[in-house]
């Protein structure tokens, strides 16, 4: 039973539930006071001593039930149903194999011994057939990381299992009772029979693969939705994938911060200082006693936001500017402005309540600006340059999203020239391919000499990508 409990226990941490040796211990000593012949509170006992967090107790739930029980209740099933064919035929099952060993006592030396696979099919072993197929599995060294794995895991397993060769046997041993005299119709329902509990092998090993992936790879199928998520446009999202990228945005978001935690704690550590430390220790006649380091001091940039919330590239602000808020310590200040054509400042928006709702309210809201007009870069590009060009001074990176599409209106790249000169960068995130840049009412080549950073964002991927460089 330890032995099930620390394969259990990997099981979860390569999950992603984390457990200590600690808890492992916890899980242990309870189950030595309570009893395990009852499954829910052996099932209560574990998730208590080992889950520690309330959104890991559905995937403790449905390992468990993967691990400890899934199996057995599917061989039951299957071989159930397989036994239960015969009652088409009239034949009853347990008179059968009885008649079978009855006959082989009689045959014995005319027959071939049966092998332990082929015995534990015919008498319905399914304790036998469980461990057996569970070495097989074991010597097919299933490794599985996705679904399209698990046919060639499941016949590696069955070459293992060598469930034809069982079958080539059993299929021997009706011909020679059917010789010996076996009446015609028990014979008939006895390779029915066979066909059955192959078949039924089959789909049992199939499931044991299944439940491999499910447990190797728990949340498998949930990393190839993130992973599907990140490379999708941004033009092509439906409503579900909208709501799912929050979290996806949420996770990416996190991964950062962790990385930033881990290199601030690096910088306040600083380099060594060689010749400072040789200078400090000549009392000590060289020997460094003392080590001086280098203090390194990265200071946080400012951020300003110009984001277009125009319909064509609303789902990229979206994500933007929910990206730039998850991470907002990692920069010293953030003022926030959306625009169409007018501008309007949504800094103290973002800062209160739920970010989620507060995005929405500025895209669709429609209460800062109309957002409802037709795009004109140029008249906000101006309204910036009028009202607010002193948020931007040389620690300030100025992060502008949009598509460029202008109307054919006055660009005023003058106005981004001005931005430009006094910014520590200017930053342009489009969600066009560069290919369409200054073709038909684009103006981004007219405004790309007033921009450090010009990169295409169409996205997840891309735009953490962005992100990345920013705050790194």
């Amino acid at each position: 039973m330890q032995k099930k409990i620390l394969e259990f226990t990997n099981i979860l941490r390569n999950s992603g539930i984390r457990v200590s040796t600690a808890e492992a211990i916890d899980a242990f000593q309870a189950l030595d006071l309570l009893s395990i012949g009852d499954r829910e509170i052996f099932k209560d006992a574990l998730r208590t001593t080992m889950v520690k967090r309330g959104e890991d107790v559905p995937s403790f739930d449905e390992l468990f039930d993967l691990y400890w029980s899934g199996f057995y209740d599917s061989l039951r099933e299957q071989f159930g149903e397989a036994a239960n064919r015969l009652g088409d035929f009239g034949i009853d099952l347990e008179e059968l194999l009885h008649q079978i060993a009855e006959m082989l006592k009689n045959m014995e030396g005319e027959v071939g011994d049966l092998s332990e696979l082929a015995k534990a099919m015919l008498t319905a072993d399914l304790n036998q057939l469980e461990q057996l197929i569970m070495n097989a599995a074991s010597a097919a060294e299933i490794n599985i990381e996705n679904f399209l794995q698990i046919g060639f895991f499941s016949r590696r397993t069955l070459e293992q299992l060598n469930l034809d060769g069982a079958g080539d046997e059993m299929r021997d041993l009706a011909s020679a009772l059917e010789q010996a005299g076996m009446d015609p119709e028990q014979v008939a329902a006895l390779r029915e029979l066979i066909d059955g509990l192959m078949e039924a092998a089959r789909k049992v090993v199939r499931n044991f693969t299944e439940r491999e992936l499910q447990k190797q790879n728990h949340d498998y199928m949930e990393k190839f939705r993130r992973e599907t998520l990140l490379e999708k446009s941004f033009y092509h999202l439906s409503e579900e994938e909208i709501r799912r990228m929050r979290e996806v945005v949420e996770r990416l978001a996190q991964k950062i911060k962790n990385i930033l935690s881990i290199r601030r704690r690096r910088l306040n550590k600083g380099k060594l200082d060689l010749h400072q430390t040789l200078r400090r220790n000549m009392p000590h006649g060289g020997i460094p006693f003392e080590l001086v380091f280098k203090q390194r001091k990265k200071d946080r940039p400012k951020l300003v936001i110009l984001c277009d919330v125009s319909s064509s590239v609303a789902n990229v602000s979206r994500f933007m500017l929910q990206f730039c808020y998850s991470l907002q310590e990692a920069f010293s200040k953030i003022r926030c402005f959306v625009f169409v054509s007018e501008l309007g400042e949504v800094t103290h928006v973002m800062q209160e309540g739920d970010i989620n709702e507060a995005i929405e309210d500025a895209l669709e809201g429609g209460d800062v600006i109309n957002v409802y007009t037709r795009s004109n870069f140029g008249y906000a590009f101006h309204h910036f340059w009028q009202n607010h060009l002193a948020a931007v001074d040389n620690k300030t990176t100025v992060l502008i999203l949009g598509d460029a599409r202008n109307n054919y209106n006055d660009p005023r790249a003058w106005c981004l020239r001005d931005v430009f000169n006094k910014a520590k960068n200017v930053v342009w995130l489009n969600p066009e391919s560069p290919s369409a840049w200054g073709f038909g009412d684009s103006v981004m080549d007219k405004y790309r000499p007033y921009v450090d950073i010009a990169e295409e964002v169409r996205n997840l991927r891309q735009l953490a990508g962005v992100i990345d460089k920013l705050v790194l």
